[in-house]
């Protein structure tokens, strides 16, 4: 393929992890190109990555969730896949060098979802309680809420986690809205929260498609999936969270919302535990995302997250 073209490419390899959702937000967007450019054949390149393989330890403590997208950055690098697609929220907040994200697309639910067989909410748990999560953000957030219930790793596919949830291991799981719904199984979600109860994570609920940044051809195909209004929201929570050095072995979160306009921030910084948290919003033009999360960053270090940051090692 010349690089050098804008002309769509004959054929379109996407990489994707091969997990159900993983895969359906994949079919998602290969079924999206194979509308927009039927002259491009495009299909899908299954991968394991480490951070799929090692499912006995926590993310934190293994490295995060750029295990997630090395092994589909290595295939673009190597030409034998054109674009990846990744959950924003799994996508580390500087991408190596070589790398671009061409599209992100309209964003579903950003929210948490509560899951329990027993219980309607978290305000009913027993003290005592066991929930499963695998999200620091989550943690921290329960924790200081929360602070009788007891907070244990729960790490696996969407299916296995709930599954675990079934055979009585916990209480209680949360996860994010948007992954059950995208499966199918917005059923199973007992109660949304709102992001005042669990502020959501950078990016989640929206889809970023990533290629080599020297492909201007598969740049500009997938131009066409972009949605500016996620863009600036995403925008300005990576850029917190990059201002924050965040990435999941942090308690943090970050939210954007447009209202009329203007963009509305929020973010936090926490020790895991909860026992320390700082929360700060700021609303400005959208024009500037990234100014807006790295000054919205700047207040939370002055409020103490400076502080929070240095213990947890950050």
């Amino acid at each position: 393929m010349n690089a050098a073209s804008n002309k769509p490419p004959s054929a379109i390899v996407i990489a994707s992890r091969e997990s159900a959702l993983a895969m359906w937000q994949a079919h998602n967007i290969q079924a999206r190109l194979a509308e927009l450019y039927p002259q491009s054949k495009v299909t899908i390149r299954g991968m394991t990555t480490q951070g799929d393989r090692i499912l006995d330890r926590a993310l934190d403590k293994i490295g995060g969730k750029g295990l997630f997208v090395k092994e589909l950055e290595d295939a673009l690098a190597n030409g034998s896949a054109d674009i990846a697609v990744h959950s924003m929220k799994d996508v580390p907040m500087v991408l190596p060098p070589g790398f671009a994200i061409a599209a992100i697309t309209e964003r579903a639910d950003p929210r948490d979802a509560f899951v329990s067989n027993s219980y309607a909410n978290f305000d009913v748990l027993p003290d005592g309680s066991r929930v499963g999560t695998s999200s620091l953000r989550r943690e921290s957030q329960i924790r200081a809420r929360f602070p009788g219930l007891i907070v244990d790793p729960l790490r696996g596919n969407v299916q296995t986690r709930l599954k675990k949830l079934d055979d009585g291991q916990y209480a209680a799981i949360v996860l994010a809205a948007a992954g059950l719904k995208r499966l199918g199984l917005a059923d199973r979600i007992t109660a949304v929260l709102t992001p005042e109860q669990s502020l959501p994570a950078p990016g989640q609920g929206a889809l970023g498609i990533e290629c080599r940044a020297d492909r201007m051809d598969i740049l500009e195909m997938m131009r066409v999936l972009h949605d500016s209004a996620t863009d600036a929201c995403v925008r300005a929570e990576r850029a917190l969270s990059r201002a924050l050095a965040g990435n999941c072995q942090l308690p943090l979160g970050a939210y954007g919302e447009l209202e009329g306009g203007r963009l509305r921030l929020r973010g936090f910084v926490a020790s895991k535990d909860g026992t320390e948290f700082v929360r700060a919003e700021l609303t400005a033009g959208a024009r500037d995302p990234e100014a807006l999360g790295t000054e919205l960053a700047a207040r939370l270090r002055a409020q103490g997250a400076t502080e929070i940051l240095a213990a947890l090692g950050a």
